[in-house]
């Protein structure tokens, strides 16, 4: 897990960066990468080593075959993809020891998406992971009224065999208005890997976020967020939802407006969005959840054309860190704030 301090800019960043630069810069390291990304095999034959005796089956096969997760494995037990000694066996069965296994593997398809020439703006790569500065417009992966031209279709024609990765490796996203950083998994094994690190809550996730009003101090924000009882298309602090964290702090003030540091702890849908309208700070530009602009008294022409015709959330995920999946290394990346909110923030400054 990476360790995290404060700058003198109040950002939280890495005690360790690595910012930019492959991991395999010796052949060591380098053949290490290319055995680990190699094509996933069709069938995987192995004995179970005697050490493993007497735990489930799925327990000694998820040891066995760390570049799946133990549900993958369990479906293809379920499915009588998995021969020991030649015969099928339940998940629960107890192992001795010295059986042999025959796996045959099922690519998991990434979904009704086919790949378009769509183009990407590539932070970092490696042979584990693809570090992406998505446009704010971009849908990250299909939906109902988004079926294609979304990040992955672009993903699936930047490396076709993503297509045998869950969500062609996707495993967190932005809303479409939203820029900024996200990070995919090229292999099962980092797929696997960074699932955990957002289980575990420690991939780390900063925004830049502008909000209406000022925000006196900084803060922490816990509550629970659910779908919107009254407006289904919305989500909403509601008792009941799902469990919702996200740290936040002032970096600028304005006469009407502050711009935030915010930091999630959990990952759910809307969720900065819908935790600043909670504490009525909505974000610039959020026409779902922010209401009307709100411009100074004072305020110019150009300040109110600006804030009346901002085309979008102003959120922007600035920074990004996790463990790399294969080295263990602390990643950290790190994007200044795209043209339109440098924009919007420079006539504010006014």
């Amino acid at each position: 897990m990476p360790q995290f301090a404060s700058d003198k800019n109040d950002r939280i960043i890495p005690k360790c960066r690595i910012s930019g630069q492959p991991l395999a810069s010796t052949p060591a390291a380098r053949s290490g990468l290319q055995d680990a990304d190699r094509a996933i095999p069709t069938e995987h034959c192995l004995h179970i080593d005697p050490v493993l005796a007497g735990r489930r089956l799925d327990q000694a096969l998820a040891e066995l075959l760390p570049e799946y997760s133990r549900s993958r494995l369990q479906r293809l037990l379920d499915q009588g993809l998995v021969l020991v000694d030649g015969r099928t066996r339940r998940r629960r069965d107890k192992v001795r020891g010295g059986e042999e296994i025959r796996l045959g593997l099922v690519p998991e398809p990434c979904g009704p998406c086919v790949a378009q020439p769509i183009a990407l703006k590539i932070v970092f790569e490696d042979e584990q992971l693809l570090v992406v500065n998505k446009p704010a417009g971009l849908v990250v992966h299909p939906a109902a009224g988004n079926r294609d031209g979304t990040l992955q279709n672009a993903l699936l024609y930047h490396l076709p065999r993503l297509d045998s990765v869950p969500r062609a490796g996707i495993v967190h996203r932005l809303d479409k208005d939203t820029s900024g950083l996200l990070v995919v998994a090229k292999t099962l094994l980092a797929h696997k890997f960074l699932v955990e690190q957002l289980q575990r809550r420690s991939l780390y996730r900063e925004y830049r976020a502008l909000v209406q009003g000022v925000v006196v101090a900084g803060g922490t924000i816990a509550a629970p967020i659910g779908r919107d009882p009254l407006h289904r298309a919305r989500m909403a602090v509601i008792s009941g939802g799902r469990p919702a964290v996200t740290h936040y702090r002032v970096r600028e003030r304005f006469d009407t407006h502050t711009l935030l540091t915010v930091r999630l702890e959990t990952g759910r849908t809307h969720q900065i969005r819908v935790h600043m309208v909670h504490i009525r700070h909505p974000l610039v530009g959020d026409r779902t959840y922010g209401g009307r602009p709100r411009p100074p008294r004072s305020a110019g022409t150009r300040l109110i054309g600006a804030l009346q015709s901002f085309p979008r959330q102003a959120l922007h995920a600035a920074a990004l860190g996790c463990d790399h999946p294969l080295t263990g290394a602390a990643m950290y990346w790190e994007l200044p704030l795209p043209e339109d909110m440098r924009k919007l923030l420079g006539l504010l400054r006014e």
